[in-house]
């Protein structure tokens, strides 16, 4: 019985594995402009491999002067292409992202813009590549940029919620949560820290939550004018008063760092008290020869103005600054269509 079922199972399996088998369809041969296949067939069996190569004067769609392509299962393994010797293949650019080709390649003369991630600016303010005689010219090279902040301090007892990342940009926050049994006092179990110009704002300290009670705790709250004086906040105001504590807001192209509300305690001290830190480029149009005479222009982060240029052309035309991060960028004199298309 036993031999009887055996070989049952067999059959089945060796009719499965021919069914397999007989199901890998073939591949046509493909058809290639400008170059030629080796062996050249009608058809070609599954897992089959062809080697192609290029006329004069065209190249492989892979960065080789010969290429292979599998045939699996009735399909190549690439549509096998002969382009232009000229043409470019996609570039390598690190820390940058641009707008990719679906063929895989770049006629000659085609010209890509480049976007730095998070974190990081061009170097030389160069964000275009141009494609010539096969080459990319002027690659853009995005390095980390002098406002962005390495991985957050490594707290004890604690973690940062958010995900791993090596380049934190500008104003970017991390928020640090306390293990089991550990406390940062008032704040709890989480606080938040910073990028403020390259540096992290002060981190939390985590204590076991046993002693917290007698390390952290707060003498009562008292009304404000038992401070004194309310404290001083540069480029900040207070915008809101009440009988126990302050609320402020910071200047235009400034940013509240820390808690806007100041409490006063019945010990006559202040609570924590925030700081407002400078948000904005400027540019002296005054000291530039080709802009036209207008004093300074504030311009916020992440804003871009256009300032008049003195009027040396028929038409009117205008230079591009651009405030990213804090670092500045005043391009040339263009008119309003070459700004409208990027070329400026």
């Amino acid at each position: 019985m036993c031999l009887r079922y055996l070989g049952f199972v067999l059959l089945v399996w060796f009719a499965g594995a021919l069914h397999a088998q007989s199901a890998a369809q073939p591949c046509h041969a493909p058809r290639l402009d400008n170059g030629y296949f080796v062996p050249e067939q009608h058809m070609y069996a599954h897992e089959s491999m062809l080697t192609y190569a290029c006329d004069n004067k065209h190249k492989p769609v892979i960065e080789n002067w010969w290429a292979k392509i599998t045939c699996q299962n009735g399909n190549w393994s690439h549509k096998p292409q002969c382009i232009d010797q000229k043409a470019c293949f996609a570039p390598t650019i690190p820390n940058a992202n641009y707008t990719k080709n679906q063929d895989g390649w770049y006629e000659e003369g085609y010209k890509i813009r480049i976007t730095c991630d998070t974190g990081y600016e061009f170097k030389n303010n160069d964000a275009t590549a141009v494609c010539t005689n096969g080459t990319w010219s002027s690659v853009p090279v995005c390095e980390k940029s002098t406002l962005a902040c390495g991985e957050p301090p490594q707290i004890p007892h604690a973690v940062i919620i958010q995900g791993y990342q090596e380049v934190f940009a500008v104003d970017s926050e991390v928020q640090y949560k306390c293990k089991d049994g550990y406390t940062m006092g008032e704040a709890k179990n989480k606080k938040s820290i910073i990028c403020i110009s390259g540096n992290w704002t002060e981190g939390p300290t985590c204590r076991p939550s046993t002693n917290s009670g007698l390390n952290d705790r707060k003498p009562p709250f008292a009304t404000i004018d038992q401070c004194g004086s309310p404290p001083n906040v540069l480029d900040g105001l207070v915008v809101e008063e009440s009988l126990r504590s302050l609320t402020y807001k910071c200047n235009s192209y400034y940013k509240l760092i820390g808690p806007d509300t100041v409490v006063c305690y019945s010990d006559g001290t202040w609570s924590e008290v925030p700081t407002c830190a400078d948000r904005f480029c400027s540019v002296n149009t005054d000291e530039d020869p080709k802009l036209i005479p207008n004093g300074v222009t504030y311009i916020k982060y992440g804003d871009t103005v256009e300032l008049e240029c003195k009027d040396e052309h028929m038409f009117k035309n205008f230079s591009v600054a651009r405030c990213t991060d804090g670092r500045l960028t005043v391009s040339r004199c263009c008119n309003r269509l070459q700004i409208r298309t990027n070329t400026c």
